[in-house]
């Protein structure tokens, strides 16, 4: 089952509204045929193990992260290649939290002579599949947010651009491979003109897509994200009509959605996320400085905090620390624990939710 969650981990946030799902098949205690959730969800990962098998799967074994979908979709489902390759025992971890398969698939298999069992690394797989549960009960994404800071908890160093070292940053270009948008605000692109793609050779084109909140469309033409607009989808949240300025961004094929104010006069962060979902987007990577962080802090929208931290003072050469924002709202918070080197800097990540 280890090795079919590792394999689940390959398309995470890369097959749309499906899990991103691991299998595994055996016989006589040998592995020979694997598979994951295809690229934007189909086919299904036993589906791909089956199909991709050299040899007959007459009395074999399959061992899947969730149980395996009995409903028809744009493709059919799983049990039915399960029951028609010969396969005579299906482990799983977690029953799948749609209606249309939850605990249904147990019943078809066992009525075909397949032996099935369940609950195999039940905490892991639950907490890898926290978004998906999330898609399957709100109407939220889920959101992840990155945090750099350093030691004395400065969210911004005067005299450089980057805090953290190169094993981090590139550390949180994987991290968005495992998501499928990235979200920041306008301050953030007109401060540090990002492009917020993923620059890890071979994988430039898993990029995800990227969402702007900017109230008064004041996100300059000029920005890399805009010029890189064609390339990788693009999204703006607004407030203020501009009927000139969207003209001119629809040239770059950014796409605009107004969003409403909250009383505070900012944009209503809790509709943007609706919204974003409505897009298709269920796993959010938030990447912006103090203000907007706290913001989705105070709001309880954020589902998991990861921080960088550099190990070192930044003294005088730092500003806008959130050292008092983080000890308030992360006291008591679950530590999830992410073995990585990054060479000297710190990586804490905390499940808020």
């Amino acid at each position: 089952m280890k090795l079919a969650l590792l394999q689940a981990q390959r398309n995470l946030a890369n097959t749309n509204e499906n899990p991103s799902v691991g299998c595994v098949i055996t016989q006589n205690n040998s592995v020979i045929s694997v598979g994951s959730t295809s690229i934007k969800g189909r086919p299904h990962a036993e589906q791909n193990a089956i199909s991709k098998s050299k040899v007959n799967l007459k009395g074999a074994d399959l061992y899947v992260t969730m149980e395996p979908c009995s409903h028809y979709g744009k493709t059919p489902p799983c049990v039915k290649s399960i029951i028609n390759s010969g396969i005579r025992k299906v482990f799983f971890s977690i029953n799948d939290p749609d209606i249309r398969s939850y605990k249904k698939s147990t019943k078809i298999l066992r009525k075909n002579n397949i032996k099935v069992n369940r609950g195999f690394f039940k905490k892991e797989t639950n907490l890898f599949y926290r978004s998906y549960i999330k898609s399957k009960s709100s109407l939220l994404p889920f959101v992840s947010c990155k945090l750099a800071v350093s030691k004395d908890f400065f969210t911004v160093n005067k005299k450089e651009r980057w805090i953290t070292n190169n094993f981090s940053r590139g550390r949180v270009h994987l991290m968005r491979l495992n998501h499928d948008c990235i979200m920041t605000s306008s301050v953030t692109i007109i401060k540090d003109n990002p492009i917020l793609t993923c620059r890890i050779n071979g994988l430039e084109h898993r990029s995800p897509s990227r969402i702007i909140l900017d109230k008064n469309l004041k996100i300059p033409l000029n920005s890399r994200i805009i010029k890189d607009g064609k390339k990788f989808r693009t999204i703006i949240f607004y407030n203020k009509f501009d009927k000139s300025k969207i003209k001119q961004l629809k040239k770059y094929q950014i796409e605009t959605f107004k969003i409403s104010l909250n009383i505070d006069n900012n944009l209503d962060l809790h509709e943007a996320l609706i919204k974003a979902k409505e897009l298709g987007f269920y796993r959010i990577f938030l990447e912006s400085g103090k203000k907007m962080t706290t913001s989705f802090l105070y709001e309880n929208l954020i589902d998991d905090l990861i921080i960088f931290i550099f190990n070192k003072n930044l003294l005088k050469n730092g500003s806008s620390n959130i050292k008092k924002e983080l000890k308030t709202f992360l006291s008591k918070k679950e530590i999830i624990n992410e073995k990585v080197n990054l060479f000297g800097d710190k990586l804490i990540k905390y499940k808020l939710k």
